[in-house]
Protein backbone atom coordinates (compact mmCIF):
# COMPACT_ATOMS: atom_id res chain seq x y z
CA UNK A 1 0.00 0.00 0.00
CA UNK A 2 1.41 3.51 -0.68
CA UNK A 3 0.90 6.86 0.92
CA UNK A 4 -1.02 9.44 -0.88
CA UNK A 5 1.04 12.08 -2.48
CA UNK A 6 0.13 15.68 -2.46
CA UNK A 7 -3.28 16.36 -4.38
CA UNK A 8 -3.23 20.35 -5.62
CA UNK A 9 -6.38 21.83 -6.97
CA UNK A 10 -5.52 24.66 -9.78
CA UNK A 11 -9.26 26.45 -10.03
CA UNK A 12 -10.04 29.44 -12.46
CA UNK A 13 -12.53 30.63 -15.08
CA UNK A 14 -12.05 29.86 -18.79
CA UNK A 15 -8.97 31.58 -20.19
CA UNK A 16 -7.98 32.53 -16.42
CA UNK A 17 -4.57 30.94 -17.07
CA UNK A 18 -5.11 27.97 -14.82
CA UNK A 19 -3.68 25.41 -16.95
CA UNK A 20 -0.67 27.19 -18.09
CA UNK A 21 -0.12 27.90 -14.18
CA UNK A 22 -0.78 23.90 -13.14
CA UNK A 23 1.67 23.31 -15.82
CA UNK A 24 4.48 25.22 -14.28
CA UNK A 25 3.73 23.60 -10.76
CA UNK A 26 4.19 20.43 -12.44
CA UNK A 27 7.64 21.66 -13.97
CA UNK A 28 8.63 22.58 -10.61
CA UNK A 29 8.95 19.33 -9.18
CA UNK A 30 11.48 17.76 -11.57
CA UNK A 31 9.78 14.31 -11.66
CA UNK A 32 8.80 12.76 -14.80
CA UNK A 33 5.43 14.25 -16.03
CA UNK A 34 2.41 12.92 -16.82
CA UNK A 35 -0.69 14.85 -18.86
CA UNK A 36 -3.60 13.42 -18.36
CA UNK A 37 -6.27 14.66 -21.32
CA UNK A 38 -10.15 14.37 -20.14
CA UNK A 39 -11.48 16.88 -23.48
CA UNK A 40 -12.69 14.92 -26.29
CA UNK A 41 -12.26 16.65 -29.36
CA UNK A 42 -15.69 16.74 -31.74
CA UNK A 43 -14.48 19.59 -34.18
CA UNK A 44 -11.25 20.83 -35.85
CA UNK A 45 -11.31 24.02 -33.52
CA UNK A 46 -10.87 21.23 -30.47
CA UNK A 47 -8.60 19.07 -32.04
CA UNK A 48 -6.28 22.47 -33.41
CA UNK A 49 -6.65 23.61 -29.32
CA UNK A 50 -5.48 20.09 -28.17
CA UNK A 51 -2.68 19.91 -31.06
CA UNK A 52 -1.25 23.43 -29.92
CA UNK A 53 -1.46 22.50 -25.97
CA UNK A 54 -0.01 19.26 -26.85
CA UNK A 55 2.99 21.42 -28.58
CA UNK A 56 3.66 23.89 -26.30
CA UNK A 57 3.77 21.35 -23.44
CA UNK A 58 6.94 19.57 -25.71
CA UNK A 59 7.98 15.93 -25.60
CA UNK A 60 9.14 15.67 -22.04
CA UNK A 61 5.40 14.88 -21.14
CA UNK A 62 3.58 11.39 -21.47
CA UNK A 63 0.22 12.13 -22.57
CA UNK A 64 -2.98 9.83 -21.12
CA UNK A 65 -6.33 10.11 -22.43
CA UNK A 66 -8.97 9.53 -19.89
CA UNK A 67 -12.45 11.34 -21.09
CA UNK A 68 -14.56 8.92 -19.64
CA UNK A 69 -12.64 6.43 -16.50
CA UNK A 70 -9.61 8.03 -15.29
CA UNK A 71 -8.72 4.83 -12.84
CA UNK A 72 -7.04 3.16 -15.39
CA UNK A 73 -4.85 5.69 -15.96
CA UNK A 74 -4.07 6.87 -12.66
CA UNK A 75 -3.68 3.43 -10.93
CA UNK A 76 -0.53 2.81 -13.73
CA UNK A 77 1.17 6.10 -12.11
CA UNK A 78 4.39 5.48 -9.62
CA UNK A 79 5.24 7.98 -6.40
CA UNK A 80 8.29 9.10 -8.29
CA UNK A 81 6.14 10.65 -11.39
CA UNK A 82 3.79 13.67 -11.34
CA UNK A 83 0.48 14.23 -13.31
CA UNK A 84 -1.35 17.18 -14.19
CA UNK A 85 -5.52 16.34 -15.03
CA UNK A 86 -6.42 18.71 -17.08
CA UNK A 87 -9.00 19.34 -16.64
CA UNK A 88 -11.66 17.47 -13.95
CA UNK A 89 -14.47 19.81 -15.89
CA UNK A 90 -14.05 18.28 -19.12
CA UNK A 91 -14.70 14.95 -17.34
CA UNK A 92 -17.75 15.91 -15.62
CA UNK A 93 -19.45 17.22 -18.92
CA UNK A 94 -18.23 14.12 -20.30
CA UNK A 95 -19.86 12.30 -17.78
CA UNK A 96 -22.89 14.60 -17.96
CA UNK A 97 -23.24 13.81 -21.60
CA UNK A 98 -23.08 9.99 -21.23
CA UNK A 99 -25.86 10.38 -18.62
CA UNK A 100 -24.17 8.48 -15.74
CA UNK A 101 -25.12 8.56 -12.27
CA UNK A 102 -23.41 11.88 -11.02
CA UNK A 103 -22.78 11.04 -7.38
CA UNK A 104 -21.70 7.51 -8.55
CA UNK A 105 -19.12 9.08 -10.84
CA UNK A 106 -17.84 11.73 -8.74
CA UNK A 107 -17.41 9.00 -5.97
CA UNK A 108 -15.31 6.72 -8.51
CA UNK A 109 -13.25 9.80 -9.78
CA UNK A 110 -12.41 11.03 -6.13
CA UNK A 111 -11.49 7.15 -4.86
CA UNK A 112 -9.27 7.17 -8.18
CA UNK A 113 -7.11 10.34 -7.13
CA UNK A 114 -7.20 8.98 -3.61
CA UNK A 115 -5.35 5.71 -4.89
CA UNK A 116 -2.83 7.40 -7.09
CA UNK A 117 0.60 6.90 -6.01
CA UNK A 118 2.25 9.61 -8.16
CA UNK A 119 1.58 13.80 -6.96
CA UNK A 120 -1.60 15.47 -8.76
CA UNK A 121 -1.90 18.61 -10.13
CA UNK A 122 -5.80 18.81 -10.99
CA UNK A 123 -7.33 21.58 -12.92
CA UNK A 124 -11.30 22.67 -12.59
CA UNK A 125 -13.59 25.63 -13.37
CA UNK A 126 -14.98 27.96 -11.34
CA UNK A 127 -18.32 28.27 -12.92
CA UNK A 128 -20.10 29.58 -10.29
CA UNK A 129 -19.45 33.83 -10.34
CA UNK A 130 -21.79 34.33 -13.47
CA UNK A 131 -25.61 34.67 -13.71
CA UNK A 132 -27.34 32.06 -13.12
CA UNK A 133 -27.83 29.68 -16.44
CA UNK A 134 -31.55 29.96 -18.19
CA UNK A 135 -31.85 26.39 -18.59
CA UNK A 136 -32.52 23.33 -16.57
CA UNK A 137 -29.46 21.23 -18.05
CA UNK A 138 -27.01 24.49 -17.68
CA UNK A 139 -27.91 24.86 -13.64
CA UNK A 140 -27.55 21.01 -13.47
CA UNK A 141 -23.93 21.04 -14.30
CA UNK A 142 -23.74 24.71 -12.94
CA UNK A 143 -24.40 22.72 -9.58
CA UNK A 144 -22.82 19.08 -10.47
CA UNK A 145 -19.61 21.54 -10.65
CA UNK A 146 -20.01 23.13 -7.69
CA UNK A 147 -19.96 19.81 -5.91
CA UNK A 148 -17.22 18.43 -7.46
CA UNK A 149 -15.12 21.50 -6.80
CA UNK A 150 -16.19 21.42 -3.15
CA UNK A 151 -14.95 17.53 -2.39
CA UNK A 152 -11.67 18.40 -4.92
CA UNK A 153 -10.88 21.39 -2.32
CA UNK A 154 -11.60 19.39 0.56
CA UNK A 155 -9.23 16.35 -0.13
CA UNK A 156 -6.45 18.57 -1.49
CA UNK A 157 -3.64 19.69 0.29
CA UNK A 158 -3.31 22.82 -1.73
CA UNK A 159 -5.97 24.68 -3.56
CA UNK A 160 -5.00 27.91 -5.59
CA UNK A 161 -7.48 29.99 -7.18
CA UNK A 162 -5.78 31.51 -10.78
CA UNK A 163 -7.64 34.92 -11.86
CA UNK A 164 -6.09 36.45 -15.04
CA UNK A 165 -2.31 34.19 -14.65
CA UNK A 166 -2.03 35.35 -11.23
CA UNK A 167 -2.55 32.83 -8.52
CA UNK A 168 -3.97 33.15 -5.39
CA UNK A 169 -3.52 30.15 -2.37
CA UNK A 170 -6.85 29.33 -1.36
CA UNK A 171 -5.83 26.58 1.24
CA UNK A 172 -2.04 25.11 1.82
CA UNK A 173 1.56 26.06 2.26
CA UNK A 174 2.54 29.24 -0.04
CA UNK A 175 4.76 28.74 -3.14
Amino acid sequence: MHVRQTLTLVLGGAASGKSAFAETLVMATGKPRVYLATAQAFDDEMRAKVDRHRDQRGPDWTTLEAPHDVAPALSGLHTDQVCLLDCATMWLSNRMLAEDDLATAQDKFLAALAGCAAELVVVSNEVGQGIVPDNALARRFRDAQGRLNIALAARSDRVIQVVAGLPLILKGAPL
